[in-house]
């Protein structure tokens, strides 16, 4: 296996830049073929890059502007910050410095970055956001935040790349497809759902049809495909759901001392659950449809999802996920 570099964005997250440092150091245990180009101040790669933690394979692009992610322009001032930790971190994999880029800041500037410094595969019309969710199975939804606006061809394309990703990342083989819809019946929806029905129905191998939000998380396909708004909201309240329900189980457990007795008992199943559901073990979502990885991680990221973020990224640039995506796109281009 070849050495392989991901540029991290030091500076992204609410808990940055510690969380970050820590986060690549997790990695750099966990994989010994992974290289990082740390872009942040120089206070901060320089010292880490030198250190023992960083094991030789740590690279300091030191930056003196920050994207900070209440940023209200987020477009803008990726064009404008071009010493911005997250521009330099884009720049590196446009550059073919680094594989990929990761970084837990503002999501619509990392977009920004992704479309904008690294730009998009020739053929695809939009860029997308996939995120794998749990459940019966591991599910890769797609859109679920990049656009909120769509046409019945995007969501086409967006089933081809959650394949792609489904494959290179989830391990599947020959990912099966279903259309986010408000109910399983052929032509229900609104008309960007049919419309897209109708396409998938031709053009997209081992489609399944129509899936309801209640199918998502009991496996029924293995890429659920959206419109970002829609798969936005749909992750949200999963989220929050998720949040709910265990919180109100330990208030349950906590009740009593015969309930407590039965947590005591039960605590290495409650440890299995909550890792299962627990979001870090991918760590970011990556933006389909770049010529390199653009990885968004999520604000509150912990060190363990940072790690679990760049080592992700990794196994999907060594798997070639982005090769996979446009050779996909090429061929359903001539399928038309």
């Amino acid at each position: 296996m070849k050495p392989l570099t991901i540029a991290v964005d030091a500076l992204g997250g609410d808990f940055a830049p510690s969380a970050v440092i820590d986060g690549v150091a997790l990695a750099l245990k966990r994989d010994a073929q992974l290289r990082v180009a740390l872009c942040g101040p120089v206070q901060v790669v320089e010292p880490f890059a030198a250190s023992a933690a960083a094991q030789g394979r740590v690279d300091a692009y030191p930056t003196t502007e920050e994207i900070p992610m209440d940023e209200l322009d987020p477009a803008r001032a990726v064009r404008s910050k071009k010493d911005a930790s997250l521009v330099v971190a884009a720049r590196l994999v446009k550059e073919g410095v680094a594989a990929g880029f990761i970084s837990a800041g503002s999501t619509a500037a990392c977009l920004a970055a992704g479309t904008l410094v690294v730009g998009r595969i020739r053929s695809v019309k939009r860029p997308a956001l996939a995120v794998i969710l749990p459940g019966k199975r591991p599910v890769v939804m797609v859109d679920t935040g990049a656009n909120a606006d769509c046409k019945p061809e995007f969501l086409l394309q967006f089933a081809e790349m959650g394949r792609a990703y489904s494959a290179a990342v989830v391990g599947v083989e020959n990912p099966s497809i279903a259309l986010l819809n408000i109910g399983s019946e052929q032509g229900k929806g609104s008309e960007l759902a049919k419309e897209a029905q109708v396409l998938m129905h031709q053009h997209t191998a081992n489609f399944q049809g129509n899936v309801e939000g209640r199918d998502i998380l009991a496996g029924v396909a293995d890429v659920v495909v959206t419109d970002g708004f829609t798969g936005n909201v749909v992750l949200k309240t999963l989220e929050g759901s998720m949040t709910f329900l265990l919180g109100k189980l330990k208030t349950l457990f906590m009740a009593t001392t015969i309930s407590k007795l039965a947590a005591l008992a039960l605590k290495g199943r409650f440890a299995d659950l909550k890792q299962e559901l627990n979001p870090d073990q991918y760590g970011a979502a990556p933006l389909l449809g770049v010529k390199g990885l653009c990885l968004v991680a999520h604000g509150s990221s912990s060190p363990e999802a940072i790690a679990n973020g760049i080592l992700v990224g990794a196994k999907a640039v060594r798997n070639q996920v982005t090769e996979k995506i446009t050779n996909a796109l090429c061929e359903q281009a001539g399928s038309e």
